[in-house]
């Protein structure tokens, strides 16, 4: 009981010490103690825990514009602004990184070279009507590696990709073949790559022939004529490697298939698309092909 009594002294003590510093009274303090909290203050805290959770889902990458559009959508009425600041107060950040890039389109070559047919028209109303090609330098301190992909410019979703240590014309060639026998697109699908020698080869020419494709370059130095393929590669970096290397090829191979595979196309949202994955848009289309 005597202990009891120091304790219970010593917090009294404590208490009175407190709201002497802070010159307020001590009914005061103890009424603010016993008080509930307020609907806003749960609301708040409500939508806090909701932003913390969607944050650490996509993989600490998301900011406010992506976070306030995924609460919407599950009935908060919430605006970017007031997201921003409780990102702030929690100490939560989107994901930046430093630029780097390494050229890999060789275009001083005497292969015939495509007219630009894309002419930089985005906006393609279904899947499976125009590719989009590119080859990027991955970093790795395991030796160089090139990652080749295929990206479907209606849905956004890359339906092609390999990841080889040499950047030849195999690397395109096999990352078209895995597009080509994943969606089996009809003919006359616009197949828009740069100008480098593995799309210009004659190897390249021969398989965009057998499978039914237009081909489609860029003009030389302009670099908005294939953006969202560019595009992709710029949100991988920032997203994946985040200005850093691989240590391993295995390590490498095994977080691109996952960053592609399991986030890019199926959880990853894209405000060019209505703020949905790119299989979730691909799937309006295959339910309902006439749309």
């Amino acid at each position: 009981m005597r202990f009891q009594f120091i304790e219970d002294h010593s917090r009294e003590f404590s208490v009175v010490k407190m709201c002497t510093l802070l010159e307020v009274s001590q009914s005061g303090y103890y009424k603010w103690k016993k008080r509930k909290p307020s609907h806003q203050e749960l609301r708040s805290k409500e939508i806090k825990e909701r932003i913390s959770e969607i944050y650490k889902d996509s993989e600490n990458i998301y900011g406010s514009p992506k976070i306030t559009k995924l609460l919407e959508k599950e009935g908060y009425k919430i605006t970017e602004r007031t997201v921003g600041q409780y990102m702030q107060q929690l100490g939560l950040r989107s994901c930046v990184s430093r630029k780097f890039k390494v050229n890999t389109t060789d275009s001083n070559h005497d292969y015939p070279v495509a007219p630009n047919k894309l002419n930089q028209n985005f906006n393609v109303s279904a899947p499976n009507k125009v590719w989009v090609t590119d080859i990027t330098y991955i970093p790795c301190r395991g030796g160089r590696l090139y990652l080749a992909t295929v990206l479907d410019l209606c849905t956004r979703e890359i339906v092609g990709w390999r990841l080889y240590n040499r950047m030849g014309t195999e690397l395109v060639m096999d990352a078209l073949d895995d597009a080509y026998q994943d969606r089996k697109p009809k003919k006359n699908l616009i197949h828009h790559s740069d100008r480098g020698t593995q799309y210009a080869s004659k190897d390249y020419r021969k398989k965009l022939q057998e499978y039914g494709m237009e081909a489609s370059m860029s003009r030389t130095g302009n670099c908005y004529d294939n953006a969202c393929a560019e595009s992709f590669f710029s949100l991988l970096k920032k997203e994946l490697i985040r200005g850093g290397k691989f240590r391993t090829r295995v390590e490498a191979s095994t977080e691109i298939y996952r960053y592609i595979e399991f986030f890019y196309n199926r959880k990853r949202i894209h405000g060019s698309i209505g703020y949905m994955s790119p299989v979730e848009y691909a799937q309006q289309f295959y339910l309902n092909p006439a749309a």
